[in-house]
């Protein structure tokens, strides 16, 4: 672990966005990085642009890197009550792209993230010409009718979630973790540590049974979000963690029968939910192999997708 939480917050500054106060994490900051293909990443739920951390140095010397702690999420503002729509989120992405100044970049995406670039991708298809130059989707529910919420995630989202968040202790957290990850890369104390920090920090806790919405939103946007991965302008690539109970390799069958086959399939095995932070060396080989197959001879490839397992 190159970055504690504490150690990252220090990376990162707050910036004003769309009337929150959100944390933003630029690597052109500490380093000359402008000019170099950009990339904006995307966390999951429920923690924050912490979980780029191990692929953070492994990308850096090649591209510039952009992520942020989603509202509600991380050092960001955590507004309460509020009813977190992914729609918002998507607004958020969208205004720190123009703060920013980004022109055209490549979208990295875990999880929620996964969701919050769905409904995005649903813009960039929208628009005259897209941004974007890539998407990549990690271990994320992509079809709401294939996304195995753990029994914590529907007691979350049912009326006990808000009792639930009062009375959730780190073990619960591990525990859950410890069922989600790969069977040889489990957790360490010091990442759940980590996690328990950035979701906690101003008083966060209270708000995982709002952000846990995303589920019900998933349902009720299903043809535009499913929709935005069938009429994509844009290159995907999964990059999936197989073993993962709630999106494994069962949502990736999922993705070939209702979207068809991506340009690239990256299947990590024993991988769980986390591939950042199970496999970060693996996952980097992997997006780095599908950015290079962007880079290079993009139109003779797009139409065939290649499946590789965790040998990347």
């Amino acid at each position: 672990m190159a970055y504690t939480p504490r150690q990252w917050k220090n990376l990162g500054q707050l910036m004003r966005i769309k009337g929150h106060n959100i944390f933003v994490i630029d690597s052109s900051e500490h380093n000359n990085h402008s000019n170099r293909p950009c990339i904006v990443l995307i966390h999951g739920y429920p923690t924050s642009s912490w979980d780029w951390e191990s692929l953070w140095p492994l990308l850096e010397p090649r591209f510039r890197l952009v992520s942020l702690d989603l509202l509600g999420f991380g050092f960001s503002e955590k507004p309460y009550p509020h009813p977190y729509l992914v729609a918002e989120q998507a607004d958020i992405v969208e205004a720190l792209v123009q703060k920013l100044g980004l022109d055209n970049f490549h979208v990295l995406s875990h999880d929620y993230g996964d969701t919050v670039a769905q409904e995005l991708l649903a813009r960039q298809n929208e628009a005259p010409k897209p941004q974007w130059l890539s998407l990549c989707l990690l271990n994320g529910g992509l079809f709401p009718e294939t996304h195995k919420a753990r029994f914590i995630q529907k007691l979350l989202a049912s009326p006990l979630g808000p009792q639930l968040t009062r009375m959730m202790k780190k073990k619960t957290l591990h525990k859950t973790m410890a069922e989600i990850f790969g069977p040889d890369s489990q957790p360490t104390e010091e990442l759940i540590d980590g996690f328990w920090e950035v979701i906690n920090y101003n008083n966060g806790r209270r708000t995982l049974h709002k952000l846990i919405d995303y589920m019900r939103q998933r349902r009720e946007h299903r043809q535009r979000w499913v929709g935005a991965l069938k009429e994509s302008r844009v290159p995907i690539c999964l990059i999936n963690g197989s073993v993962d109970p709630i999106s494994g390799k069962h949502m990736v069958e999922r993705y070939k029968e209702v979207v068809g086959p991506p340009l690239m399939i990256f299947d990590l095995e024993n991988i769980g939910h986390y591939p950042q932070w199970e496999a970060p060396q693996q996952t980097c080989n992997a997006y780095e192999r599908f950015l290079d197959t962007v880079y290079g001879d993009l139109n003779s490839s797009k139409n065939s997708a290649t499946e590789m397992n965790d040998s990347v």
